[in-house]
């Protein structure tokens, strides 16, 4: 395929999409109003355990504007809120799945645990009557800190558990890796937590659902990363019907970062309430909601040790993880974690490994995907990890990675973690990042800064993550007899640009004005079937089947061209909008092209394109910070990354991606955490109390690709949606620990880095 300069693939297209943001007529759930709605209000829990019964509904159900009030009576019919995993423990059984209900029937678990739903006239009047319910709460005790949830006297989650263990689950070479480390020359340790965030778009939650009573039907408006799987949950968990009977309609959508592809209970509980009704119900979240009602991220608790020879290559590597469930398993929570551990041991050559995960119940919300969903984790483990091999033997920090890093000649590579990683240069874009931020003079510049009081670090980290997991994405085109081409797909953009890199695609087939080109995502009536947008999957799958389908159109657009101008197929191109002779001025434009056709199928075309692997994109990150003595503030003062993405569909896009994605990644190393009080009260319920990172606190990023072919793609891509974030925050970390390390000797500290900590920590 040749890119076209202005527009094709390769080119730094500007987003088309962003004409329409711009003006402000970006169309998102909250804007979507329906003649009659109503408005529904989540009465929760401000308890993190307890039993309760209603002591008085009628107050409530009398005030001005209640239309009704839902309980767990009411949806008593409805299945829980759907978790999917195939985990299998040790001794082959599965675990106990603990959904959470959509409405709690007497008892909580969380601070935010839905009780009862409250639908009025107006939002205002719903809030109002929701402070008239009368309950009666009978406090438990609660425990919210993960690394307690196994404690003896730790109290229970669910009352018929015989602890807060939610699974158990073990991989790698036991035997093998025992015995690399009874033989080796040293063993160096390491444990940390990850600390839990919360995701933060820019857009909360909101959805809009409507009955329709001659249909037997619901059509529901929300921001999904994925209208298919949001209906499948809904008509095959949760209400038990036909999935034709259920439309999911996602308009534009301010940010996903994994949050947005799960089912929340919010969502039936609208639809039931426009169903009772028979008026469309509105259901929009506040950002304190979001908090304590959306799924977090991360939050574990790590011990992980690596035995190396006397050269300091690895021989093995072993971990246990304490991973935080949540109080009810997330719609994918229980694989985050033990997916994460595939990728644990990275990109060096290590012969085996032994991880376990302990998966714990604590009074809190679930815990699932969040941007990486498990791969930042396993990052941050073995490169905090290699550093201190590196500080505990001498070696170079370049140096032992490149003694242990996958040589080019080794792939295709099998991990101890079942990966199968394609193809990888991992020293060469470790040098090349090294060089363009100058390692061999870093010496120099903290000196510089000693003398001006300040203390210098300098880290770096070469990840590597799956994504693009083996599947496919079914695109359709159409050619409308406006001259414009209609693609129909089922992945969901949150922001990344689908429109325009989609587009990209085509134009390089087609030859056909961006404007021409509309791109539909995000309504079930227009696919039956898609596999929505995770895992950087969107573009890598996406595109393939919108790049094959183009080319099956182009084919027949030609065909129909040559037997109206009356030439051969091969002698017509496709560019600027018409079919031409080549060398000539004959041809003709695409509505008359499409005019032409002699049925609807000529006009049509389709690919879906089978991956059997995941791709594994992978790269350098280089962090060098600076820390003030006085305030412990640390100012990021370089960022450079040399990136592996196998091959860029628009450097613009792509350069977007990489930058969100560190800024995510440096603000866990520096900022953000979710917090509960150790009894389970969630005290970072706002912005005054959860840092956000900002623009006076992030650098200039610089950034190049060093890219090496994918071989289980078809056009060489690997994603790139999440890596930024994979590979900031051990990077950031290393040069933390590099400066506090060479001005105290401290090797060790917890994310987030804030200002009083890295104060308290140098002044004793």
């Amino acid at each position: 395929m040749t890119a076209i300069p202005k527009f094709g693939v390769g080119a730094s297209a500007l987003r088309k999409e962003d004409k329409r943001f711009i003006q402000g007529h970006g169309t998102y759930t909250a804007d979507k109003n329906l003649d009659g709605q109503l408005y529904g209000y989540v009465v929760r829990s401000p308890y993190p355990a307890a039993s309760f019964t209603f002591e008085d509904l009628d107050m409530a159900r009398e005030a001005d504007g209640v239309v009704a009030i839902l309980t767990a009576e009411d949806v008593a019919d409805l299945g829980a809120v759907p978790v999917f995993t195939g985990i299998k423990q040790p001794d082959g059984t599965r675990p106990t799945l603990r959904p959470a209900p959509v409405l709690c029937d007497g008892e909580v678990k969380y601070v935010g645990d839905a009780v009862a739903y409250v639908v009025a006239e107006t939002l205002a009047q719903a809030q109002d009557a929701a402070e008239m319910i009368m309950i009666d709460w009978q406090e438990k005790d609660a425990n919210a800190i993960t690394a307690r949830a196994l404690d003896e006297d730790a109290p229970l989650v669910w009352d018929d558990a015989a602890d807060n263990r939610a699974y158990l689950y073990q991989m790698g070479d036991r035997e093998a890796t025992a015995a690399a480390f009874d033989k080796a020359d040293k063993v160096v340790s390491i444990s940390f937590l990850n600390t839990r965030l919360a995701s933060n778009y820019i857009e909360p939650r909101a959805c809009l659902a409507e009955w329709n009573e001659a249909e037997g039907s619901f059509t529901l408006h929300t921001g999904s990363q994925g209208v298919h799987q949001m209906r499948d949950a809904l008509a095959k968990k949760i209400f038990r019907m036909d999935g034709d009977k259920i439309r999911v309609v996602t308009s534009d959508v301010g940010g996903g970062f994994g949050t947005k592809m799960f089912m929340f209970r919010e969502y039936p509980l609208t639809m039931v309430a426009a169903k009772k009704l028979g008026r469309p119900v509105k259901w929009v979240s506040d950002r304190t909601e979001h908090f304590m009602a959306d799924s977090h991220g991360r939050d574990n608790v790590v011990e992980a040790a690596m035995a190396l020879d006397k050269d300091g290559r690895f021989l093995a590597f072993k971990a246990r993880l304490t991973a935080a469930m949540g109080a009810y398993m997330g719609q994918y929570g229980p694989n985050i974690p033990t997916g994460g551990i595939t990728m644990s041991t990275g990109v060096y050559d290590i012969p085996s490994m032994d991880v376990t995960v302990d998966a714990v119940f604590t009074n809190t919300m679930s815990v699932d995907a969040y941007r990486g969903a498990g791969r930042p984790e396993a990052a941050y483990l073995i490169e905090r990890l290699v550093d201190e091999c590196a500080h505990e033997t001498g070696i170079d920090r370049a140096e032992i990675r490149r003694r242990n890093f996958i040589r080019p000649e080794q792939f295709p590579y099998h991990t101890p973690g079942g990966r199968m990683y394609d193809v990888g240069e991992f020293d060469g874009h470790m040098t090349r990042a090294l060089e363009k931020t100058d390692y061999a003079g870093f010496a120099a510049r903290r000196a510089e800064s000693e003398k001006n009081g300040k203390l210098r670090g300098y880290g770096f980290a070469t990840y590597i993550e799956a994504c693009a997991f083996a599947g496919s994405e079914e695109a359709r085109l159409e050619l409308t007899e406006d001259g414009e081409i209609i693609l129909d797909i089922g992945t969901q953009t949150n922001g990344q640009g689908h429109e325009t890199a989609y587009a990209q695609f085509i134009y390089d087939r087609i030859g056909i004005d961006f404007d021409k080109i509309i791109v539909r995502q995000g309504d079930t009536i227009h696919l039956p079937n898609g596999g929505g947008t995770g895992g950087s999957r969107s573009i890598p799958l996406g595109g393939v089947s919108v790049d094959a389908a183009s080319e099956k159109l182009a084919e027949k657009m030609k065909k129909i061209a040559a037997d109206e101008l009356e030439a051969a197929p091969a002698d017509i191109e496709l560019v600027d909008g018409v079919a031409r002779i080549v060398g000539t001025d004959r041809s003709m434009d695409y509505s008359a092209l499409a005019r032409a056709a002699r049925d609807e199928a000529d006009r049509k075309a389709d690919a879906d394109i089978a991956q059997d692997e995941n791709t594994y994109p992978n790269g350098t990150h280089v962090c060098e910070i600076e820390i003030d003595r006085e305030t412990g503030l640390i100012e990021v003062v370089n960022y450079s990354v040399v990136d592996d993405f196998g091959m860029t569909v628009n450097p613009t896009l792509l350069l977007g991606q990489v930058h969100g994605g560190i800024v995510q990644g440096m603000a866990q190393a520096l900022a953000e955490e979710v917090v509960y009080e150790p009894e389970g009260q969630l005290t970072t319920a706002s912005f005054m109390d959860y840092a956000m990172p900002r623009a006076d606190g992030v650098p200039f990023f610089e950034f190049e690709t060093r890219n090496v072919p994918s071989t289980t793609n078809k056009l060489g891509m690997k994603g790139a949606g999440e890596a930024g974030t994979i590979g900031a925050c051990p990077a950031v970390m290393n040069a933390v620990v590099d400066a506090l390390g060479h001005a105290k000797g401290i090797r060790h500290v917890e994310m987030p880095v804030t200002p009083l900590k890295v104060w308290q920590l140098l002044n004793g």
